[in-house]
Parts: C-alpha cells; sequence; structure tokens
C-alpha cells in the first residue's frame, strides 16, 4: 500500500513523540511491505515563531493533498496566559480541523492491569472499562460566533448545530456501536439547551434505524459524575463539541496517564491522528515524555486504512512493553523508568522480530539490554 502522510510535530514534546512513532511506521512498512512518502512541516507555536501564523498556507496545502495527517502536539506557555494576543496555535489547529472538515474525533479509552494502580479511581471500578468517545469537531460553542462589546465588559459566544451535522457524526457512532457491545449513550444538556433537544430529536430518529443499538440519554453533570463512578458501565458515547472536550479530558484520567490514550479526527477525505496529551514543555528535550499515545494513534491510522494486522501488530507491541515494566516515568512510580526514545525502540523492535521477543530477567531490573 502506498500512503502520503503529512507529519506535525509541533511544539514541546510534540516532537519527540512523534519521532517515537516514526519507528513504528518505518517497522511496520519494513515488515508488511508498506510505502508511505513522509513530509514534515512546521505547526503550532513553532510555526507561529517561524512564518508568523500557526498553519502556512502551504502546511495546510500538504495536509489537503494528503492521505492522513500524524501531529505531536501544540501550545507554549507563552500564548497560554495572555488572552490579548492576536495569533494563538490553537488558531491553527481550528483552522486545521474546519479545513479538512475534521468533523469527527474518536478517543477509545482503555484500562491495561498494570496501570490500575497509577489511575485515581479504585481498582474495582477499572476492570474491563473500554469505551469510545465520538465528539463532534468542526460545530458548536468552538466555531460559533463570538462578540467584544466595546467597552469590553460584555462577551458572547454563539452554540449552532444543524440537524447535517449531528447526522453525519451520529452514524459513524451507530455504526461503532453496532460492531462493539450496542450500547450508545447520547451527552447533552437537553433540560436547558435548544441545540441539545436537537441532538436527541436527530439521535432519536437514527436509532430507529438500528434496533438491536441500545440508546441512553444523560445531561453532561450526570455523564461526568458517572464517567468516575462506573465507568465500565460506557460503549459509545456520542456528544457535541464542548462536553466532547470536556467529557473525554475526564475519560482519560481513569487510565492513570493522558500519555497512554490516542485519538483520531476523521472527515470525509484525509484524517489526523495525535496522542490527547498537550505540549508539556516543562519535559521538552529531558526524553522522559510518554510516547505510548503517539504510537496508539499510529495504530490508530494503519486501522483507517484498513490494515488491521499491522494495527494489531502494534498494540501488541504495547502491551508486551507495559507487561514487562518497560514504562515511562510517569507510569513507573517507584519502579525504574525507561526513557521516551527506548520505548520507540523497543515497540519497532517487537514488530521487527514479529512478535518473538523475550525477556532475560535480571533480578533487580529489566533494561533494553536483557532483551534477546
Amino acid at each position: 500500500m502506498k500512503k502520503r502522510i503529512t507529519i506535525l510535530p509541533g511544539d514541546g514534546i510534540g516532537p519527540e513523540v512523534v519521532d517515537q512513532g516514526l519507528k513504528i511506521i518505518d517497522a511496520i512498512n519494513q515488515l508488511f511491505d508498506h510505502e508511505f512518502e513522509l513530509k514534515k512541516a512546521d505547526f503550532g507555536a513553532v510555526s507561529i515563531d517561524k512564518h508568523g501564523t500557526p498553519l502556512t498556507d502551504e502546511t495546510l496545502d500538504g495536509c489537503l493533498a494528503s492521505d492522513a495527517i500524524f501531529l505531536g502536539a501544540i501550545g507554549d506557555p507563552k500564548y497560554d496566559n495572555n488572552p490579548n494576543l492576536p495569533v494563538r496555535p490553537e488558531q491553527g489547529l481550528l483552522k486545521l480541523r474546519k479545513s479538512l472538515e475534521l468533523f469527527s474525533n474518536i478517543r477509545p479509552i482503555s484500562t491495561y492491569d498494570l496501570l490500575f494502580d497509577v489511575s485515581p479511581l479504585k481498582n474495582t471500578l477499572l476492570k474491563g472499562v473500554d469505551f469510545v468517545i465520538y465528539r463532534e469537531l468542526t460545530g458548536g460553542i468552538y466555531f460559533g460566533e463570538k462578540k467584544l462589546s466595546d467597552d469590553k465588559t460584555l462577551a458572547s459566544d454563539l452554540c449552532e448545530y444543524t440537524d447535517k451535522e449531528i447526522t453525519r457524526i451520529a452514524y459513524q457512532a451507530f455504526e461503532a456501536a453496532s460492531a462493539r457491545r450496542k450500547k450508545l449513550t447520547l451527552v447533552d444538556k437537553a433540560n436547558v439547551l435548544e441545540t441539545s433537544r436537537l441532538w436527541r430529536r436527530v439521535v432519536q430518529e437514527i436509532s430507529l434505524e438500528y434496533p438491536d443499538v441500545e440508546v441512553d440519554y444523560l445531561f453532561v453533570d450526570n455523564a461526568a459524575m458517572q464517567i468516575v463512578l462506573n465507568p465500565g458501565q460506557f460503549d459509545v458515547i456520542l456528544t457535541e463539541n464542548m462536553f466532547g472536550d470536556i467529557i473525554s479530558d475526564l475519560a482519560s484520567v481513569i487510565t492513570g496517564s493522558l500519555g497512554m490514550l490516542p485519538s483520531a479526527s476523521v472527515g470525509k477525505k484525509v484524517a489526523l491522528f495525535e496522542p490527547i496529551h498537550g505540549s508539556y514543555p516543562q519535559a521538552q528535550g529531558l526524553d522522559i515524555a510518554n510516547p505510548m499515545a503517539a504510537i496508539l494513534s499510529v495504530a490508530m491510522m494503519y486501522e483507517h486504512f484498513g490494515l488491521f494486522q499491522e494495527a494489531e501488530m502494534i498494540k501488541n507491541g504495547v502491551k508486551w512493553a507495559l507487561d514487562n515494566d518497560i514504562i515511562t516515568q510517569d507510569l513507573s512510580g517507584k519502579k525504574e523508568a525507561s526513557a521516551c526514545s527506548k520505548i520507540g525502540d523497543v515497540v519497532a523492535w517487537f514488530i521487527e522480530e514479529e512478535g518473538e521477543l523475550k525477556i532475560k530477567s535480571d533480578p533487580t531490573k529489566i533494561s533494553l539490554n536483557c532483551i534477546i
């Protein structure tokens, strides 16, 4: 298979975790004889510093001509605390999503036995947690008209949705539920918001086409509480843009680390794959960032291309590393941690050896030197 991929390393730890994902792409493509054309481009704060804009026309054109985009992270502290700056990294991300019509953000939430103790939830709540959030990505309050009075004492943000915007992601979520455990939960605020009432009406109509899928409805405040109290009850969560932003970040801590969660943003033609974590500038250059989410985002990219055996090999490599305590600082607790770059090396090595790696255990530690 031949594909064209635009690589946007971004800011902070973005380039470091992207580099590990590129190791995985190289290992998979060599093993399965695929040919990907990879091209890097500036994006985010680094692009503002170099070009005066977070997303240049050249970068956008390259993304539009690609089969997929692999993004690291964006953001820089110098832009975070000054709301008056006219140009910000996030503007580039919103423009990219809108230009590529990336209307559906997909975030799988899964737990790993090894990480139970680093999750803020009790172990008894974590067994079997496996759900996915479908967040509408190009509508709602983030893209609505914004107003600020001349005296800067009154501000407003318009939340607006059409039935077509809701329908296209709702069908994706119902299809996913049909292929999983056949349960879909719509998260809204239909007791207060007219847009939420439209979401509910559209979802109720579409649900008639999926009689085998159980549909329930939760107000967003109750949904947040339920994700903490009983995350195992969920299968597919469907929600609008702002609620999805909040709910998915809340759900992400269930695993114990933002560094474990991948995501995909899917449109009509091009799809974008990225870890859900931020740029974590405090860790930049220290080789301590967790690259697992970036690596798992690469797995989602192969799934998007219909290459499920390749994706499964990547996920097995991540699980193998976790099972053998080859983990970064955020997951290690009191255990010895591995460097970001070594995680990429070992998962790529697992792929190159077609899953046949074995460990020689030292009584005091396990390191890359012990892998044969």
